[in-house]
Parts: C-alpha cells; structure tokens; sequence
C-alpha cells in the first residue's frame, strides 16, 4: 500500500515548526505552537469544547480496538475520580506475539532518517492538537485535574513537551554527519582514503509506564524522544489513567501506517486489576529503553533490576521553599497559596516544606513572626479557595483513597494552622474534593523531622521553624541530597541569602525558583524554556528535557569502505 503522506510532504507541512523548535531549546525564550486558552480551539476544524465533550461522552461504553497483533482480551475498570465510570476497554495485549510484531517495523523506521522521524512524530503531535479537548476530558477523568488545568496541562503543555524531545532527538541524532570522506597523508606514497558513513541506529522496544496525575504531560518526552530515535514504543499507562494514552497510542498508529510505516511501532500494554505487568515488561529482553514516572519505591527497583534498559526515572522527592524575608508580603503570599491549592497539591513539583526562621522574617510590611507568616499564609489559602466554585476550578478531584488518607492523616502531626475542608462539586457529586492542610513543625524535634523528610503527595504542606536562614540552608541541602527536589523556591531580600541557597542548589543539582510573586509559580515550568527536574539528585535521574534525556537512546553505528 502507497503512502497517503510522503516524507517530502511532511517535510514541508512541519519542517518550519520544527525549525523554530530547534530555535526555541537554543535561545530558551518563550515559544509554544499550541495555545492555551479554549477560545483558540474552536475554528479550523478543532474541537470546540462542547464538541470536545460529546466526543468524549460518545467513548462510553466503547471498545478502542488498536488492530495491535497478539491481542488475547480486553480490559477495562477505570472510574473517573470525578465519581463517573466511562465503560471503555482497550486491547490487553500477548507479548510475545505483539513484542516481536513492534520489533519487525524498526528497520524502515531506522533507514528512514531523523528528519523523517521528526516530521512524522510532529504530524502524529498536530492530530492530538486537533483534539484538545477531547484529550481534556479524557486527562480530567483519570487525572481528577480540574477542567481548565486538563485542558492546559494535559493538552499544550503535554504537547509542547512532546515537541521538546522531538527537537532535542533531533539535534543529538545530526550531531554526526551522515557520512565523511576520510584522507590521512601518507608522505611520497598515496594517502589512506576512506569513505565513511555514520547511521543513528535506535536500541530496540522502548516501554514508557504511564503516570495517574500526568498522564500526557509525564508520557509524551518519552514517547516521542524514543520514537524520534528509532525507536518503537510500547505504552504501559497507569491502570487508571489509561484513556488518554490510548488515544494517543490510536493516533500514533494511523500516522504512521498513512506516512507508509509499520503502525505497531506504537502499540498499547493495559493491563487487568491486579496483573502488575510493568515489572514482568521491564525485564523482557526486547526492551532496551524504559521512561517511568511514579514512586520512589517503582524507580529504584527498575533502575536495579531493569538491567538491560536504559532506564529514565522521575520519582518522589521533597520540594522545599525558603522564607526568609520580602519586600512584597502580599505578593509573596498569594503566589505560595496558589502553588499549594494548585491541583490539590498533586504534582510532584507542589512545595511541601516551608522553611521559617523561628524568630520571623522581615518584610515591608514589617517584621513577622513565625506564627503571623504561618497564620497569614491560611488566610491567603482560605481567600483563594473561599469561593466553593473557584475552589473547585482550582484543586480538581482528590486522585485516589490513598492521597485521601495521608491528607486525613496529617493533621495529627503537629499544630495545624489550616484545616482541610470538604468541597463538594456542583456537577460531580461523587468527587472527593478538599482544601488543603497547614501542619506547624519544630524542625529541632526529631519527631517532627520524620514527617517533614518525607514526601506526604498531596494536599499537606508543613510550616517547619528553623533556627535561622543558615539552618534553612543546610536543612535543604540534606533535604535534597537524602530525598530529593523537583522543585526549590527562595525568598530573601538578603544578597549573601540568596547566594547561599543558589550555591546549595547547584551543588546538589535542584532547579531554584526566587522571590516569585507574580503569575508564574514554583510549581510550573514551560517547556522549551524551563528544565523539569535535573537528573542530577534523588528526585530523578534525568532532565525533561536536555540532550543527555535523548542522546542515549540510539548509538551511531560506522559503515567504513575504502574510498
């Protein structure tokens, strides 16, 4: 069968996107091709909202039947933690049927060249635009986001964030020239004359182990770093999060099956209640790249056992701000009372432990006690979040019973200084929604350290007294040397304080936000632009996304032959 879309017209269709892709990782300015407000979906043939709904409704009770090989049933089970139950089933797949079937289409994959690749993941990227927000309600009912931060996250962000690995494989695989004519001088006799040629070559079957709070967002570097890199992908989404990466998987197919190319290079892996597949899937010898997004626990074990893998992890770790004065109280306050209601604090960048000398900060608003920043802080949450129909728009439905009962949990470690409350939601009675919880800790009291140098994923902050901002300092270089950080925020008016902190960071390799106090949070990063996580302490072992993300997923291989 004919190729519906050729190189050349691809080439053409997203060659200039891609060049300012490749612009946008250089300069590290702002640039992202896909918008961010609704209102931008609704001509063009994209989905408007309404249409994304019905989109999304007319899913129920289907069956997305991927035609992957060696499909042995199907699985189904996901309930929306918004109280609804889709009904949709998805392929479960026999492995070593559909493993080898992925492997047979890698070598026209591979001969096709990186710039063929690129485009090709880039038109597979343009399709999922095209359905936003379908995709958002897909994210929104196995995530709990809130509609408006599904919509962004799940659908742009994600996106751009597909589009960055792509730009970076990209740049790793033409590093090396295609081919070189090699001549070494050899005095009164010929020279020695070599014609040489370098081919990207991938390592095999990636695996990417889908997350349940990001499922796109954390899923989509992998994916199309490795499939930009020759790589095929094989999708383990998260057992209730599955929806999302399927469609994903489904457009994957038609793509590349249209653009001439075998459609189980990307191919889905669900799995049944309690089957547990990731582990047996990461040690099967076919699969020589693995992206995982989840517990500290998952990630240490892959990083051990997975041995045949290149493995990229990001796990749990404990992100900490310093608070230590400000020349904008109020702005201070409201940008912390966002970032922790954000998402119910479900987001491993989501600040945990707020680091305040004991004898209070200053600030133009005068000095203030280690009681009045932890009181104000609460009345800055309780603001935001007093209206129950912005409280809802912005913390989204608690994701599991487990986040439930280590938010129910907290309030019995310390003073609380805010207590969570119950929301309930207009439109989904059976979400669980709740404001976030407030705990003051003494850090000098060793039972306080246990709490506070654990990661409690959710909505549960802890207001920790220190001695002074040099404790705060050291506290957080062992903060991220023993636990790690996706996520540190400062704020100082003092120079040689914020030097300090700046120096902790960079030698433990945590990215640092300062005195933010305005509409960009600690908790955010834009993709182009802002690095996710460093690779370089507990938290995770790679970047989203730099070169060292992508550069070891294919290995040049060298054809040389006399010239």
């Amino acid at each position: 069968m004919a190729a519906e879309l050729t190189a050349h017209e691809l080439i053409a269709r997203h060659r200039p996107t891609l060049d300012q892709a490749l612009e946008a990782i250089r300069t590290r300015a702002y640039w992202s091709p896909h918008p961010e407000h609704p209102k931008a979906y609704g001509e063009n043939g994209s989905l408007d909202m309404a249409a994304g709904k019905a989109a999304f409704d007319a899913l129920h009770g289907t069956r997305i039947d991927l035609g992957q090989p060696g499909t042995d049933g199907w699985v189904e089970g996901e309930t929306s933690p918004y109280g609804i139950e889709t009904g949709v089933s998805y392929p479960h797949a026999g492995l070593d049927e559909l493993l080898p079937a992925m492997k047979a289409g890698m070598r026209a994959w591979r001969d096709a060249g990186a710039e063929t690749r690129a485009v090709v993941c880039l038109e597979i990227l343009k399709r999922i635009s095209d359905r936003t927000m379908e995709f958002a309600q897909a994210v929104m009912h196995t995530s709990g986001q809130a509609f408006m931060m599904a919509f962004q996250a799940g659908g742009p962000h994600a996106q751009d964030r597909g589009m960055e690995a792509v730009a970076y494989a990209y740049v790793e695989q033409i590093r090396t020239p295609d081919t070189a004519e090699w001549s070494k001088p050899q005095g009164k006799r010929d020279p020695l004359a070599l014609t040489k040629q370098f081919v990207p070559v991938p390592r095999g079957v990636a695996l990417v182990i889908g997350c349940n709070t990001f499922p796109t967002w954390n899923g989509y570097p992998g994916l199309f770093a490795s499939l930009a890199t020759g790589n095929a992908v094989l999708v383990k989404p998260h057992p209730r999060a599955v929806l999302p990466l399927a469609l994903t998987v489904q457009v994957a197919r038609q793509v590349l099956t249209e653009a001439g190319f075998d459609a189980n290079l990307v191919a889905l892996a669900a799995e049944r209640p309690g089957e547990g597949i990731a582990k047996t899937l990461a040690t099967r010898p076919e699969i020589r790249v693995i992206d995982y997004t989840g517990s500290t626990e998952f990630g240490d074990w892959l990083e051990s056992n997975a041995r045949q893998a290149q493995v990229y992890t990001e796990k749990a770790g404990v992100n900490t701000v310093i608070v230590e004065s400000t020349d904008d109280y109020k702005g201070m306050l409201a940008n912390l009372a966002f970032s922790l209601s954000l998402y119910s604090g479900q987001m491993c960048t989501t600040p945990q432990n707020l680091l305040i000398p004991r004898d209070g900060i200053t600030t133009d608003q005068g000095p203030k006690s280690f009681d009045e920043v932890a009181a104000d802080l609460a009345k800055a949450v309780d603001g935001l979040l007093g209206d129950d129909a912005r409280a809802n728009a912005l913390l989204g439905a608690i994701v599991n019973p487990d986040v439930k009962a280590r938010l129910e949990a907290a309030a019995g470690l310390g003073e609380v200084a805010l207590a969570s409350r119950e929301i309930t939601h207009p439109e989904f009675p059976g979400a669980v929604v709740r404001t976030p919880v407030i705990v003051k800790l003494d850090g000098a009291k060793p039972d306080a350290e246990a709490a506070y140098m654990s990661e409690c994923f959710g909505p549960v902050s802890f207001a920790v007294a220190v001695d002074s901002a040099g404790d705060a300092a050291e506290l957080l270089r062992r903060t991220i040397r023993e636990k790690g950080a996706m996520t540190v925020g400062a704020y100082t008016t003092s120079p040689e304080v914020e030097e300090t902190v700046r120096e902790v960071c960079l030698e433990e390799a945590a990215q640092l936000s300062l005195n933010l106090t305005g509409g960009v949070y600690v908790n955010q990063t834009a993709a182009f632009s802002d690095f996710h996580g460093s690779g370089g302490n507990p938290a995770a072992n790679s970047a989203l996304c730099d070169g060292a993300f992508v550069a070891n997923r294919f290995r040049v291989v060298e054809v040389r032959r006399e010239a």
